[in-house]
């Protein structure tokens, strides 16, 4: 099974190396309402696209040249032509869509809807909604297996994951993670699932082949409170080595190697460190911002922020389309 599992995420990864890439920055910038486009190496701003309304998580659709963006107060997706940087149709999501994500083929969206307290499973070219699974109070954080056949959801109240059979709608486990979970990292090689837990300083790892808590991790800084670190964002370096970790209101993040769940170091970037996008190669760590409306580039080999630049208001998410 796990075989499987791993050609499914090659052959998903093959398909999007495939594209045409802009070789750009997107970050979705809440309270402006935009996208703002940037260099990567200059962290200049080439572009800003207006979009619906509080845009938060974003995301390329496979299988095109299109940036899916979710608007929670618009309670729809907004689709960007990455080539002429316009909006080309709206997607209704539901009530307060958070995060999703889309399958292989760019056809179907997974969305948590947090007033709804549900999944809601959306055909994209249609717009018709496929499915609605409730799950936990306040689902957040979204995530497809390598073979897509399961999706975790996050509930930041319930404290726990819910794994869901994509064929039969099924929450077939519900597993308890930290306080607050709130986004998800999958290892590249399929077995691991890392669940941040934003009020309980650590991050939760789970096999994904038992489905159970294997290791918590916690986050710690010198001379700050658990409840000054607050973990949000999460990924994994290429070779599945490190996983990067936002902390936010404690302004760092947090480089943990994924073999001994430990981290190794911290590097200090701005205010409520968020989201996070890597380089294709894992040498660049762009981390948003939330609360200094900015966002920071990290060299990773040197392990230092090497520069920070303004992106709009209360910036959420980050994708490096390389």
């Amino acid at each position: 099974m796990l075989f499987r599992w791993t050609m499914a995420a090659a052959a998903a990864a093959a398909c999007f190396m495939a594209q045409a890439a802009t070789g750009l920055v997107y970050v979705s910038s809440e309270k402006d309402h935009a996208v703002t486009v940037l260099d990567p190496q200059s962290l200049a701003v080439v572009a800003v696209i207006p979009t619906c309304k509080r845009p938060r998580h974003l995301q390329r659709v496979p299988g095109g040249t299109q940036l899916m963006v979710a608007c929670s107060d618009g309670g729809e997706a907004d689709v960007i032509d990455l080539a002429s940087r316009r909006s080309v149709r709206r997607v209704p999501l539901g009530a307060d869509p958070e995060l999703f994500d889309l399958s292989a083929d760019g056809r179907t969206a997974f969305v948590s809807n947090e007033d709804d307290g549900a999944l809601n499973v959306i055909d994209i070219a249609s717009g018709k909604r496929l499915r609605t699974v409730e799950v936990g109070v306040e689902p957040e954080g979204v995530k497809l297996s390598a073979d897509g056949q399961q999706v975790y959801v996050t509930s930041e109240v319930a404290n726990m994951v819910h794994v869901i059979d994509v064929g039969s709608g099924r929450i077939v486990k519900n597993i308890s993670v930290g306080k607050r979970p709130r986004r998800f990292a999958l290892s590249p090689d399929g077995r691991e699932l890392w669940v941040s837990n934003e009020l309980d300083a650590s991050v939760s790892v789970i096999s994904t082949r038992e489905l159970v808590v294997t290791h918590t991790v916690r986050m710690q800084l010198q001379g700050l409170r658990d409840s000054d670190i607050t973990p949000v964002g999460l990924v994994f370096a290429p070779d599945g080595k490190t996983v990067f970790v936002s902390l936010g209101r404690a302004n760092h993040v947090a480089f943990v190697d994924a073999a001994s769940k430990r981290a190794t170091r911290h590097v200090l970037v701005g205010k409520r460190a968020w989201g996070l996008g890597l380089s294709r190669d894992g040498s660049r760590l762009y981390v948003a911002n939330g609360l200094s409306d900015d966002l920071t580039l990290v060299d990773v080999a040197q392990g230092r922020a090497v520069k920070t630049v303004p992106v709009g208001r209360v910036p959420h998410s980050v994708v490096v389309d390389e």
